[in-house]
């Protein structure tokens, strides 16, 4: 499950879906990473991707989403994760309960790990964080006896590098990144 941080304001969205904002490199890297065409999701000229196609391919791969973050205040106009406040974090219990199947979780930066990491009962000093393109143990615990379920607590938590065009990586070295990690998940 692919796991952000928290949408644009609403005057950045291209597309009522995850990602929405034209200008961030996410559904050109799934298209590089997939298809080998960072345009394959584009609405042909237009400045937006289609959420149905992203939505038919996502759900064929078994490749979830879900964001980080329930509630934030972003303390700019832009949608750095630098001046978000997270109010409130994703309800994972809630989250998982629904896709059980999930062994996974991949952050797109920093700020989507470190609100996942502090969900767990004994959050990790940030030096032991995961560095961009490393992996650690997630065991998550329940919050919520009522939604227990067998295995979905013994997750893996991988963090990739953020696909927002302010990160300072190249499209290029942000496609390989993303192509080895959907290849060890057997997916390419």
């Amino acid at each position: 499950m692919m796991m952000g941080t928290f949408p644009p304001t609403a005057d950045k969205w291209a597309m009522p879906f995850h990602y929405p904002n034209f200008y961030n490199d996410m559904w050109r890297i799934y298209g590089s990473v997939f298809f080998d065409d960072v345009n394959y999701f584009r609405v042909e000229e237009e400045k937006r991707f289609d959420p149905e196609r992203i939505r038919t391919f996502m759900f064929e791969r078994g490749i979830a989403s879900c964001p980080t973050v329930k509630q934030a205040i972003r303390e700019t106009g832009n949608a750095s994760d630098k001046n978000l406040t997270v109010v409130t974090p994703v309800d994972l219990d809630n989250i998982l309960s629904q896709v059980p199947k999930v062994q996974t979780l991949f952050t797109t930066g920093g700020k989507a790990t470190e609100v996942l990491l502090n969900l767990l009962a004994e959050p990790p000093a940030k030096s032991k964080y995961p560095k961009t393109n490393q992996s650690m143990d997630y065991p998550y615990q329940w919050q919520n006896d009522n939604n227990r379920k067998a295995d979905v607590n013994n997750l893996t938590l991988y963090r990739l590098p953020s696909t927002s065009r302010a990160y300072p990586l190249a499209l290029d070295k942000k496609v390989a990144a993303y192509k080895a990690f959907f290849e060890k998940m057997g997916k390419l």
